[in-house]
């Protein structure tokens, strides 16, 4: 408690967590770097090497495909060791992955790329699933939410940097011939212009792998508090059906799968929605993506903006309230999206990120509120959920690939899929409200 009689942020049992704390919390800014410089890269790739919004969103199932798979490993292995050591692995596989985008352009192959998103996004899987419960124990279970909000909206300040970096490093440099005129390409001619545009793309995952081995030295050479446990015996499915017997744990997960397959749906498909828009008013291509990207940085911005906002709100507010009514307003402009043919519906989108800033952090904190040392399991599936990144967007691209749907753009019309997702988070708000302790 501090000396207002309300309970202390970052102080428990005489522990001052403000080193710890600001260290654990600069990870959150690394990997929102890792998301939002990825999103554009689904167009990039796809007319880096010619293929369809489909095929170009395999980038995105390997991002998030690697999150699932380690999600659970990574909970064994902060187990049977502390959550320190799962920062340091996650830093070291991040790390690993995005130097690995060399090789993969030596090699020139899409598929070397997935690879090296698949290993970064191991390691961002142990370092969400370290880092998430971490910043939760530093301090009182009653301030275990509004610590995590706090913490959790650094990121969206490094997905800005992400997004910047996308924008200014790679978007903006790429070679300016348009996807029609690239098909129309020999092989020599493909490559030439394939390699030019990969020597511009790898530039600023190198540079941010150089950025993660300076943190790693930093958590190595820092005393950190490691939470290990006197018992390190890992009973896993014992474990796993103790909390997916509790209702707010479970119904958590679920709701986490969709809110984050909505989540990157909009932050993906923003640069086809947009170039669809400003092409039909007279623009070229490239430029068309470029002003789209600004437009995506501008929701981050107003993500960003809301998230300090929501999280104060949160003080006096109940967590399933909030999340209930963002995720209603989330739904309306949604709707927008869908309906809008101009610039009205680009505004909507926008509008979406205000809603969807304060969702990530409060479903995980209401979903662990009270598992105690089942918190890094119940983390474990929280992270595991983020598996909706990659089907769902799939799902999506494969109805932007149809071009049209009856008399709309399908574009358009595969903004369903992000209107479902609300309103499964909007259910999860109001039933948040009714569990019982």
């Amino acid at each position: 408690m501090n000396n207002t009689g309300q309970p202390s942020l970052l102080k428990k049992d005489g522990i001052n967590f403000v080193i710890p704390f600001i260290l654990v919390t600069s990870c959150f800014a690394l990997w929102g770097f890792a998301n939002d410089i990825t999103n554009p890269m689904v167009k990039a790739f796809s007319k880096i090497f010619r293929m369809s919004v489909a095929d170009g969103t395999l980038v995105q199932v390997a991002f998030y495909g690697g999150y699932f798979a380690m999600a659970f490993p990574a909970a064994i292995f902060i187990k049977k060791y502390s959550y320190k050591a799962g920062v340091i692995l996650g830093l070291s596989l991040y790390a690993i992955g995005a130097l690995a985008f060399f090789p993969a352009k030596v090699i020139g192959e899409y598929h070397a790329f997935l690879l090296a998103y698949f290993v970064m996004t191991c390691g961002l899987s142990f370092l969400e699933t370290s880092s998430n419960p971490y910043i939760l124990s530093m301090g009182p279970e009653e301030t275990a939410t509004r610590r995590l909000n706090l913490a959790q909206s650094f990121n969206p300040l490094g997905s800005l940097m992400g997004m910047y970096a996308a924008m200014n490093f790679i978007q903006n440099r790429l070679h300016p011939m348009d996807t029609a005129e690239r098909a129309q390409l020999s092989q020599a001619e493909f490559e030439q212009i394939r390699d030019y545009d990969l020597n511009v793309l790898i530039g600023p995952y190198l540079w941010i792998g150089v950025a993660i081995v300076i943190v790693l030295i930093l958590f190595l050479t820092i005393k950190m508090p490691k939470y290990s446990d006197n018992d390190h015996r890992v009973d896993f499915f014992p474990t796993l059906k103790r909390i997916f017997s509790i209702p707010r744990y479970r119904e958590g997960v679920i709701t986490q799968f969709f809110y984050i397959g909505a989540q990157i749906m909009c932050w993906t498909f923003v640069i086809q929605y947009g170039t669809r828009i400003f092409m039909a008013e007279g623009m070229e291509e490239k430029a068309a993506e470029v002003l789209s990207q600004k437009y995506n940085i501008v929701a981050m911005v107003v993500f960003c903006v809301s998230r300090f906002i929501c999280t104060f709100i949160l003080r006096y507010l109940n967590p399933g309230t909030l999340l209930k009514s963002l995720a209603f307003a989330a739904c309306c402009f949604t709707i927008g999206v869908i309906y809008f043919n101009n610039i009205m519906g680009m505004y909507c989108l926008v509008a979406v990120s205000a809603c969807m800033s304060l969702m990530f952090p409060t479903i995980y904190g209401i979903s662990l509120k009270g598992l105690g040392d089942d918190a890094k399991f119940g983390a474990a599936g929280l992270i595991m959920a983020i598996l909706g990144g990659a089907v769902l967007p799939l799902v999506q691209a494969s109805i932007i690939d149809l071009g049209t749907v009856g008399n709309m753009p399908a574009v358009n019309v595969s903004f369903v899929l992000p209107l479902i997702c609300f309103v499964v988070v909007a259910i999860f708000g109001y039933r948040s409200t009714r569990y019982k302790a």
